[in-house]
């Protein structure tokens, strides 16, 4: 695993306003960054990324049903009592999921550590499934990276499948997309996640969460008073469940993306869940409840809020004392503890990998950034290649 300097391309600001990518610089700092690039073997991506993440996923879905059976659980998931039934129902009826991505600590050497489950609304997936891809194909057509160049990178091939098997099973093709307002690099995710619906063959009606309507029928709705019958929303089931429209979701019969069983996999808890049932997994970090006594009193910890995002509200503690913390609006739900594992560094950068997962399919890698040990909302993205 290598970083590797190299010249960025000259226009590559002109073709990304062409391709819709706006959201490569935010407040004035890059958030894409190509003036270097990621190098992997084929043995590092199979061996140490690929089938961890499949395994991981598997490992993942085991834990729900755990979860959906037991009350004191579901509390200690922060979901609301209202929903507990939905979840377990959604579950049952193996309601189909999207996409998730599992971000790992990877050193180039030695397995990859999970250190939380995207699992309800990641982000970053333009910028993994196409542009990196495009770069790829540019610079190998100009001779600046090597024809034997690869890149573990089959996220847009597998996102249109798997919407054309989601809609067949659904029996609908006529499908809603939302997000929220004033967030440019989450309407840019949508907008990409529509055109890969529309190459399926659904449709792609767009309505802001925020413009949502609810009808007499019960049904929720669009601007146009059209009912949603599917929908996929880049919005955490966490925010959806404590609002005045929760007590209608039932009632609503929406075919949600993600579904409402994904409030368990997107939830830090999980990783507690994990390590009670393999302990000791190579590609897993000791986890536990916060509350559980003493288990920060001496090693390295990191203290993380159950429904925190973009690395929001952690703190890092040693010894029993909080040595870094960042800022922001999470800590109510509850926290977990997981044991300390240090990102690996390349000069002054700390780096981290995402690894894909398109239904239950590992489908590629992104890769992040930033000076600080922990990766945020702004923290860079950079492309990779396997050689």
């Amino acid at each position: 695993m290598l970083r590797i300097p190299i010249n960025e391309r000259p226009d590559w600001r002109r073709r990304a306003g062409e391709f819709g990518f706006h959201f490569h610089t935010m407040y004035g700092e890059p958030y894409w960054d190509e003036r270097a690039y990621y190098q992997f073997t084929l043995q590092q991506i199979e061996k140490d990324l690929e089938d961890p993440t499949a395994e991981l996923q598997q490992m993942c879905m085991s834990v729900i049903d755990t979860v959906v059976a037991d009350e004191e659980l579901l509390a200690k998931f922060g979901i609301p009592e209202l929903h507990w039934q939905a979840v377990a129902d959604s579950w049952r009826r193996r309601d189909p999921s999207l996409y998730s991505r599992l971000d790992l600590v990877y050193t180039g050497k030695g397995p990859a550590k999970l250190l939380e489950n995207n699992a309800d609304t990641p982000t970053s997936l333009y910028e993994s499934g196409f542009w990196q891809w495009l770069w790829l194909e540019e610079l190998v057509d100009t001779g600046k990276l090597s024809k034997g160049a690869d890149q573990f990178n089959s996220v847009q091939e597998k996102l249109v499948n798997r919407f054309a098997d989601i809609a067949h099973h659904y029996q609908s093709e006529q499908w809603h997309f939302a997000c929220c307002k004033d967030t440019e690099e989450d309407r840019g995710t949508v907008q990409y996640l529509q055109d890969c619906a529309k190459e399926a063959g659904l449709s792609d009606r767009f309505v802001y969460i925020e413009d949502i309507g609810l009808a007499d029928t019960g049904a929720f709705t669009d601007l146009e008073d059209l009912p949603i019958e599917s929908l996929f929303k880049l919005y955490p089931w966490e925010f959806m469940l404590r609002e005045e429209f929760a007590k209608h979701i039932d009632e609503a019969q929406v075919n949600w993306l993600e579904p409402i069983w994904k409030s368990i996999l997107s939830n830090k808890a999980l990783l507690v869940m994990l390590w009670r049932a393999f302990p000791n997994h190579p590609n897993l970090l000791p986890a536990y409840f916060a509350d559980e006594a003493g288990k920060t009193d001496h090693g390295q910890w990191v203290k993380k809020p159950i429904f925190s995002r973009e690395g929001a509200n952690i703190s890092v503690i040693k010894n029993g004392s909080e040595t870094y913390a960042t800022d922001g609006p999470y800590g109510e739900e509850g926290f977990i503890v997981q044991q300390y594992c240090a990102l690996p560094r390349f000069a002054d950068n700390h780096t981290l990998i995402g690894s894909w997962l398109i239904g239950d399919e590992p489908a590629g890698i992104s890769i992040r950034e930033d000076s600080s040990p922990i990766t945020q909302d702004l923290s860079r993205y950079l492309p990779h290649i396997i050689l």
